[in-house]
């Protein structure tokens, strides 16, 4: 089933402020299987927000792909789906795990988590409301005590979900703590659908390992300033080789490939900071050019900084 809708196993998370178009395109060009939109409201489609579609914009030639929506009203989400009939994307993906206190204070994100039965209602009214595939997110549960993943998915599976992504973690962890891959494998044992596994995968020797429990996994944090997370772990599963880690004049070209694509597609600049940041850490100086991106407001002084660094690094050596 997997391998209809995925080009391989990896996948990257979609990603609050991160998994935009040119982002997207950028990992799925170093060999992401499979991208996922950042989250956009059922209702903003409903009332035709310009800044939900911007969300949703995608590269011609990346897919396939997902766009991934939040909503705690079945009736609202059926109807964005329908709404976008003609929109060219492959799969319609199901937030049930986010943990922003904007998003759950909200009934949305994983505080559906403590509510399998309107999950359940959630997930049933877009797979009769779409003809894509439907597909779930969910955590290892709101908090330790009641963690319920095991249920979520067999909610998700008898609503008619194709697949079910578990980032281990509760949603009182948010980010912090190590995520718990036992559960993510209980879940594998008690579903027949596929289950796509997140958290914690920061190096292709860890992904590989990962994907012994589930049936493909989601990179997230690791792929940021990072893609070749995607090309290296790509190879090591092909070859059983790992390729050596880009260099520094890589990594350079690649973020200043980013920028500028960022700029031509209008992007606010101010937002490629982050990009830029995660790019450069751990190189020479890189202290340094991440206090003067973060103050930089044009892509010509980033260009800048990110030229003197490959400088400063080719100095070094």
């Amino acid at each position: 089933m997997l391998e209809k809708f995925l080009e391989n196993k990896l996948i990257m998370a979609p990603m609050a402020g991160v998994t935009d178009k040119i982002f997207r395109q950028i990992v799925f060009a170093f060999g992401a299987g499979f991208t996922v939109s950042e989250m956009v409201s059922a209702k903003s489609i409903v009332y035709g927000s310009k800044n939900t579609f911007r969300l949703m914009a995608n590269g011609e030639n990346v897919r396939p792909w997902a766009v991934q929506f939040f909503s705690h009203e079945p009736e609202f989400l059926s109807e964005a789906i329908k709404r976008l009939g003609d929109f060219p994307f492959d799969i319609v993906d199901i937030n049930m795990g986010c943990p922003m206190p904007k998003i759950v204070n909200n009934g949305e994100g994983a505080a559906l988590m403590k509510n399998p039965p309107l999950a359940g209602r959630l997930i049933a009214a877009a797979v009769k409301a779409s003809p894509r595939p439907v597909t779930v997110k969910i955590r290892k549960g709101f908090t330790p005590s009641t963690a319920n993943a095991v249920e979520m998915a067999h909610v998700a599976q008898e609503s008619g979900a194709m697949w079910v992504a578990v980032h281990g973690r509760t949603r009182d962890q948010f980010y912090s703590g190590e995520a718990d891959w036992n559960a993510i494998a209980e879940v594998k044992q008690a579903v027949k659908i596929p289950v796509i596994g997140n958290g914690d995968i920061f190096t292709p020797q860890i992904a590989a390992e990962r994907l012994k429990c589930c049936d493909a996994i989601m990179l997230a944090r690791g792929a940021l300033g990072n893609p070749w997370l995607f090309s290296r772990t790509k190879a090591l599963l092909e070859t059983g080789t790992l390729p050596p880690p880009p260099t520094h004049a890589e990594i350079i070209e690649t973020a200043l490939q980013h920028l500028h694509a960022a700029e031509k597609e209008g992007n606010n600049i101010v937002e490629m900071r982050k990009h830029l940041c995660w790019y450069t850490k751990g190189l020479h100086g890189s202290a340094e050019a991440r206090r003067l991106i973060n103050a930089a407001k044009s892509a010509t002084e980033m260009e800048e900084i990110l030229r003197s660094v490959l400088n400063e690094e080719d100095f070094c050596q």
